[in-house]
């Protein structure tokens, strides 16, 4: 890494750093595992449907929750709520793109044409070749009429790409490789897209309105949708995750609307590239390092008054390949979740403090409870298999009650956020509001499990000190079907 961003990295990380921990943020860490353990306990000495306090628990937070992101969201259902047009701002920033990969080859070719094809073209791509061993070299030389640069070099342009060009690196990972690209890049802004995503042909000019439109914004997200292979396995899990992505994405724009948003997928953001040099650029130590530098770029801003922003673009759109078996889901969880679990504790000093505003008073709270829900979700669920299995009716026939209740409000928030989802993305070819139904009728007995075990794995990745992500194939937007190795 450049000396300039790990002089910033050391300044701004408190990875690097700790400051001192509020009591207010012990106070709350601590309070979600003690209330777990009491919750569990009442299980062994109370009948009827308090005993099964974990669950109701659990369905009480996620439904205030729910109650929380339709709030906040409404706005999408007014045609003046629905933000992100493309429309000509005052100024246009330039925008360099920055594709890492790391044995790519048989996935590259979609991201790139992809790219080639968008109706405002980026001043400058850069692939960021993390070590490749596969075809990548051939690929580039041969497709793309880049010649090798040799390891540690920024290529010459492309002879038939003139915005393209070839970074060649030692294998140090997807942080390193993002790093060297944004000293090589020199635009007012970056997005960084995934070797296996593919872009719609409106996505770069979304982002770079957005960014002309408003000064204060450092960082923003696009709209993805997952797409997996052809197999059973994978039409099942794309159909959940499909629901689930459109989920999130009206969740994230409630928090947007809440100025606390903190999640941006790497597979598809956009960023203002001084701000990310600013904070040290993308931190090698993090599992999920697009998510710790939005943490970094928030803190900063505050303890720098700079009133920096980050938002979701409704109308940058794009698919990426996505989990089709059970392994590769759960392998894809639990580096997730590991992930989420260093950040929270690098940045447990921001939690329940008042200087950081709604994101200290909101949003970071919420986040200490998400560290434990995946636990309360698993303990509630075993419960009452051992309830069932005990025959103790009376605890079991009340715990249905609230289950299906549950299962009646999951229904409406799944049929709202498609609402609001196509009217605020304009796409109304990736969703159905009859799939939607099933996916929430079925999902808390099978994917929700699929998806906390995946997270229960990451408490235990994290606990180890494990820092790789493993191996996961690449089917799904890959026609030929050939599978690729994970960074």
């Amino acid at each position: 890494m450049n000396n300039t961003l790990e002089a910033a990295l050391a300044r701004t990380s408190p990875r690097i750093t700790p400051p001192p921990v509020p009591l207010a943020s012990i106070v709350i860490h601590l309070g979600v595992v003690v209330l777990w353990l009491v919750l569990f306990a009442r299980a062994f000495f109370l009948q009827g449907v308090v005993a099964w306090s974990t669950g109701i628990a659990y369905v009480i937070y996620d439904t205030v929750l729910l109650v929380f992101v339709a709030w906040k969201a409404r706005v999408l259902l007014t045609p003046d709520g629905i933000p992100d047009a493309v429309v000509e701002a005052s100024r246009q920033p330039t925008l360099g793109v920055i594709v890492a990969a790391h044995n790519e080859a048989a996935v590259l070719p979609i991201t790139l044409d992809a790219l080639f094809a968008q109706t405002h073209a980026p001043q400058q791509i850069v692939i960021a070749d993390d070590g490749s061993t596969d075809g990548t070299a051939a690929l580039l030389v041969e497709r793309y009429g880049l010649a090798d640069p040799g390891e540690g070099q920024l290529g010459a342009p492309s002879s038939r790409y003139p915005n393209l060009r070839w970074l060649k690196l030692p294998h140090s990972g997807k942080a390193r490789a993002l790093n060297a690209a944004l000293i090589a890049v020199d635009t007012d802004t970056l997005m960084t897209v995934d070797a296996d995503t593919l872009l719609d042909p409106d996505a770069c000019a979304a982002m770079v309105h957005a960014f002309g439109r408003d000064p204060a914004l450092v960082a923003a997200a696009g709209l993805l949708a997952p797409v997996c292979n052809k197999s059973l396995s994978g039409r099942f899990f794309q159909w959940f995750q499909t629901y689930e992505y459109i989920r999130n994405f009206i969740s994230r724009f409630a928090w947007m609307r809440a100025d606390s948003l903190l999640l941006v997928s790497g597979a598809f953001a956009c960023f203002r590239r001084d701000a990310v040099m600013a904070v040290g650029g993308f931190d090698p130590h993090c599992l999920v390092e697009d998510y710790e530098l939005i943490h970094r770029l928030r803190r900063y801003s505050t303890r720098e008054r700079l009133g920096w922003d980050v938002r979701v673009i409704g109308a940058a759109r794009a698919r990426t390949d996505a989990p089709g078996t059970l392994v590769s889901f759960l392998r894809q969880r639990r580096r997730w979740f590991a992930g989420f679990l260093q950040t929270q504790y690098w940045y447990r000093d921001m939690t329940g403090n008042p200087r950081y505003g709604k994101l200290g008073l909101m949003m970071l709270p919420v986040k200490a409870f998400d560290t434990m829900q995946p636990i309360y979700g698993l303990t509630a669920f075993a419960l009452l298999l051992g309830f069932l299995f005990a025959g103790h009716f009376t605890i079991v026939l009340p715990v249905l009650g609230v289950i299906v209740g549950k299962i009646v409000i999951d229904l409406s928030f799944h049929l709202y956020s498609v609402h609001l989802y196509r009217r605020w993305s304009g796409d109304h070819a990736s969703s159905s509001f009859g799939m939607a139904l099933l996916a929430a009728i079925f999902e808390p007995f099978s994917f929700q499990l699929m998806r906390h075990s995946g997270a229960a794995l990451g408490w235990v990745h994290f606990l180890l000190g494990r820092r790789k992500w493993g191996v996961q194939e690449r089917t799904g937007l890959n026609a030929r079907g050939d599978t690729v190795p994970l960074r």
